[in-house]
């Protein structure tokens, strides 16, 4: 009896072994961390949206998919390309690495574009919108925009100003390659309407107030009816209350991008002052404000608030964009994932979901759209093959007297 017990014993143990052990339960134990590559220093509200997006697609399910466990892990690149690279040498360090998000930024990908390409690195991009970003120099392409891109962001915010009455724009840009791709757009845009711009100013960030009043006075002396803007929040409130501190006949109106919403811009105007600005910018067709939100947006935010501890309610969303963004792009992500059969290797995973997300067979419901089919494989003659959005995805949106962003459009 004794020796048919240790028999019995010895035969589960070898079965035990035998299913741990089997190829087709590799994912036991696996885990895959996604980075997200952000400015948490000077754009803390954009990249807390992009993580508290990709946390509640997550959280749908349960933060595993075929058995992997997925986490995020946080860098902060600080808005320095240097910083950003040393962050994507750091992923392809990692083994449990599978993928990057990336933030607000612009000019951090535009540095690292051929590294990340090069390098197989997979990115996905829910905010930063600079154009050449998702258009590499070879079909070698490994980077996915579920965003605005600014080969028509600029094309829309010009023509939506030209539909208000406006015919003599003044370009208030950024000097950074963000800023130049829109001067770019824009003034073919213009072009296109038999309209010039009056004028075009740079600025650098950082730059101080005293120099923004004297930018406003040159551009109302020009003779401007409307002000194109391009910069982000620190910048954008820099001008906002410079123009408040100019005599109301230098006001003007401003038709930005959506730049100025990923910071902390709400806390340094306030609603009372933005009462006495007009100023809009883009943004895209989704906002929780909206009347007679859907049965998913619902779930959506009640999940958000369950996976996310600093979300209590809809207004701990600080920049609502970035978290709708990162959503979308995670469920396109994972609908990926369903459709290839994970192998806990790294390397082979990310090349099986970058062929998915090309090539994805079925209908992905989001909080912006349903999409069908939203990148094909890149080419040089396929450009727009990794963008999930187009320019029918735009609108132009304002701060309320709560400071929340509503749609006007």
């Amino acid at each position: 009896m004794f020796v048919m017990s240790l028999l019995f014993r010895y035969l589960l143990l070898s079965c035990l072994f035998l299913v741990i052990s089997y190829p087709g339960n590799v994912h036991a134990q696996q885990k895959y961390t996604i980075y997200l590559d952000a400015d948490f220093s000077g754009a803390t509200a954009s990249s807390l949206s992009i993580q508290q997006g990709i946390n509640t697609a997550l959280a749908e399910v349960d933060n595993r998919i075929q058995g992997i466990e997925f986490e995020v892990e946080l860098k902060d690149h600080r808005a320095n390309s240097l910083r950003s690279l040393r962050n994507l040498e750091a992923f392809l360090a990692d083994d449990q690495a599978l993928m990057v998000f990336s933030g607000l930024h612009s000019p951090p990908l535009l540095a690292n574009k051929s590294f990340i390409n090069d390098n197989n690195i997979l990115l996905l991009d829910p905010w930063a919108a600079a154009g050449p970003i998702t258009r590499s120099g070879s079909n070698e392409n490994w980077i996915f925009r579920l965003s605005i891109d600014d080969s028509n962001a600029g094309r829309f915010i010009t023509n939506k100003a030209i539909e208000q009455g406006f015919v003599k724009p003044y370009l208030l840009l950024e000097d950074t390659g963000w800023g130049r791709s829109n001067e770019n757009t824009m003034t073919q845009a213009l072009k296109d309407a038999s309209i010039k711009a009056v004028g075009v100013s740079w600025f650098n960030w950082g730059v101080g107030e005293n120099h923004a009043k004297v930018l406003l006075r040159d551009i109302k002396a020009s003779g401007a009816d409307v002000i194109f803007f391009v910069g982000n929040s620190a910048e954008g409130a820099t001008f906002t209350k410079a123009m408040l501190e100019l005599p109301q006949s230098i006001h003007l109106p401003i038709r930005s991008h959506w730049g100025i919403t990923g910071g902390d811009f709400t806390e340094n105007v306030t609603a009372s002052q933005l009462e006495h600005i007009d100023l809009q910018f883009i943004q895209t067709n989704f906002s929780f404000l909206n009347d007679n939100l859907s049965i998913l947006a619902k779930s959506v935010l009640a999940t958000a608030i369950k996976s996310n501890s600093n979300i209590q309610q809809l207004t701990d969303i600080k920049a609502q964009t970035g978290f709708i963004h990162a959503y979308d792009l995670t469920k396109l992500v994972i609908a990926a994932m369903n459709q290839v059969k994970l192998t806990g290797d790294r390397n082979q995973d990310k090349d099986l979901v970058h062929y998915a997300l090309e090539h994805l067979k079925q209908p992905v419901q989001g909080l912006l759209k349903s999409y069908q089919r939203p990148f094909t494989p890149y080419s040089k003659t396929q450009r727009n093959a990794h963008e999930a959005l187009t320019i029918e995805d735009y609108s132009m949106g304002k701060y309320t007297y709560r400071n929340e962003i509503i749609l006007l459009n």
